[in-house]
């Protein structure tokens, strides 16, 4: 049964990761980093605080937020990964690597169950979610999240088996943080939140100029 679901992993990984372009290389790439979208981090801290003022509600959403990357990230990473010591797609330890299309000379690191990518992105939006209530905003960050686990999957460094757990788990710990903090903060106040429009024309921007950056780079030699 477990050979049967890694052997449809592995098949499912191949054929994503064969979709390959010159310009969706260099885009994936952009897409899959964390610095580049710091922009979208300040917009949802703006409209918090634009909502809330600086009081200790917002330190305590804040604060929220943090922890759960922690739990997200830290112990996806350090805790989750060692138990299962599963080899990304790209190692030579996975069987396929010779397989897989490299990008860059990315590789990642050596073990990728669950994906931390995946756990913190959906960690984001479902925090982002419960928080603000909004349909529209919601629907981005859920976007915005898939989008970031395809870009993995695209790269070769997860199999589609680590983004689903990874997304389980970063959803699993947005509702056990929300939940403990709404029982101490009446965070319900939060969907009244306005110019939340903010966090998705950011975030919309981000992507359209790493196409452009992306088609730049493609261009150019």
């Amino acid at each position: 049964m477990i050979k049967t679901l890694n052997d449809l992993d592995a098949a499912l990984l191949l054929w994503i990761n064969s979709f390959h372009s010159p310009f969706f290389d260099q885009f994936m790439n952009l897409v899959s980093g964390k610095w580049v979208w710091v922009p979208m981090y300040v917009g949802i801290f703006i409209v918090l605080a634009m909502r809330l003022g600086f009081k200790p509600k917002l330190v305590a959403i804040l604060a929220t937020i943090g922890v759960a990357l922690f739990f997200s990230d830290f112990v996806c990473a350090e805790v989750i990964r060692p138990i299962f010591n599963r080899p990304r797609p790209t190692q030579l330890g996975s069987g396929i690597s010779h397989l897989v299309h490299i990008v860059d000379n990315y590789r990642g690191g050596d073990y990728g169950f669950p994906s931390c990518h995946a756990s913190n992105s959906f960690m984001l939006a479902t925090t982002a979610a419960l928080l603000f209530r909004n349909k529209i905003l919601s629907a981005f960050f859920f976007l915005w999240a898939l989008a970031m686990c395809y870009s993995r999957a695209y790269l070769g460094v997860h199999y589609p088996g680590d983004l689903l757990a990874g997304a389980v788990w970063g959803t699993i710990v947005a509702f056990a943080l929300y939940a403990l903090v709404n029982r101490y903060y009446a965070l319900t106040e939060v969907k009244t939140a306005k110019h939340t429009q903010l966090i998705s024309i950011v975030g919309t921007s981000t992507f359209v100029l790493l196409a452009i950056v992306s088609a730049v780079q493609t261009c150019v030699p």
